[in-house]
């Protein structure tokens, strides 16, 4: 090996790594038009059972089963943020003009209550937790002035959304009128002797995400249900809206359940504060906390086994593992990606690499 080869060698691995960077750069500033696609291929995921129904069982036209299908997905957003969207200007409205003062003064009264039924005096705790870092976090001096700052911010963050929700939902439309136009798009990149395995592939992804997104739904749909029941019950304000956010955390795994389960209670302590602790709003928390773990139970026992076993087809651990895994690497995005990225690439590997062991082993069921 001659000075010239080592020369050359060096040059074009520097060139492909500069190639590389410049790939990265360029797919990190179109990050936004990388998020459409990933959330209109969701959504097309998601309408797809419903036009394919569309089409063979009520021999609707394609394009006209596209149109039914989008303007049904539509009406159900629009019914979602008909829901909310007051609600929030109202809620923005009522902090705006809220005494902070009070609301913290209320939230102090409710703590000393607390304390006291569980036999301890205030006196004792605040010895307990005297020169710790959660000192600083007791209501006296809890700085929650930050709360009508927040949903503000809130308020413009949905309104600067409605250009990415158009382009969501114009690249849906073309992704459902041409199923295969994200396919061919893929396949560009794919050598010319790998075509054929990569389209089986993808046909097969799109048939067990598919189902998985819309029995995704219909585990929100279950809790949603339950805790709606569950909050109209005990009688909580908003009990609709509370109930659809509690559910929609569920989407998160094993973090998800806890932020819900903290809301709710939250909320249904600090509804009635003024009620007695004891009488009221002890034994409504409780009914909420009841209802809640039957939630949970339903959906670690029925929904979520129902969902992958004839979804993604991953055993319970295997699934537990790769969500730690992507948590532990991504975050809280990382977790909601885990199952279908997880799934995809499953599929790839059964494809182009079937007579591996491992990969035998772990691709059995599909």
């Amino acid at each position: 090996m001659n000075s010239r080869t080592i020369s050359n060698g060096i040059l074009q691995a520097t060139g492909i790594l500069l190639g590389l960077g410049v790939l990265l750069y360029f797919l990190y500033q179109i990050r936004s038009v990388l998020a459409y696609l990933a959330m209109a291929a969701v959504v097309a995921l998601i309408g797809r059972p419903v036009v394919l129904f569309l089409r063979r069982k009520l021999k609707f036209p394609n394009t006209l089963a596209v149109i039914f299908t989008m303007v049904l997905m539509i009406g159900v957003l629009a019914g979602i943020i008909a829901l909310f969207f007051p609600l929030v200007a109202e809620q923005a409205a009522n902090l705006s003009l809220l005494n902070i003062e009070e609301l913290k003064s209320n939230l102090a009264t409710l703590y000393q209550e607390v304390i006291l039924y569980f036999g301890a005096s205030p006196d004792q705790v605040n010895d307990l937790i005297k020169g710790t870092d959660l000192e600083k976090s007791i209501f006296s001096g809890l700085d929650i002035g930050f709360i009508p700052n927040f949903l503000n911010s809130f308020l413009n963050t949905l309104s600067a959304a409605s250009i990415g929700l158009f382009s969501v939902l114009f690249i849906s439309f073309f992704f459902l009128k041409d199923s295969s136009l994200f396919q061919r798009g893929l396949l560009t990149f794919v050598p010319d002797n790998k075509e054929s395995g990569m389209s089986n592939s993808i046909q097969k992804i799109n048939g067990l995400l598919s189902r998985y997104f819309v029995g995704l739904l219909f585990q929100i749909l279950i809790l949603f249900v339950i805790y709606t029941v569950t909050l109209l019950w005990v009688g909580i304000p908003n009990a609709i809206v509370i109930a659809f956010l509690c559910a929609l955390f569920n989407i998160i795994p094993y973090v998800g359940p806890i932020i819900g389960a903290v809301l709710m209670v939250t909320l249904t302590m600090t509804s009635n504060l003024g009620a007695d602790f004891t009488e009221f709003i002890l034994p409504n928390t409780g009914k909420v906390m009841i209802g809640f773990v039957i939630g949970q139970l339903v959906d670690n026992f029925f929904s979520q086994p129902f969902i992958f076993s004839n979804s993604v087809r991953s055993h319970p651990l295997e699934i537990f593992l790769v969500i730690i895994i992507a948590g532990l690497l991504f975050g809280v995005v990382g977790m909601i990606i885990a199952v279908p990225g997880y799934t995809a690439i499953k599929v790839v590997l059964k494809e182009f690499l079937s007579d591996n062991k491992i990969v035998k082993r772990l691709t059995q069921n599909l």
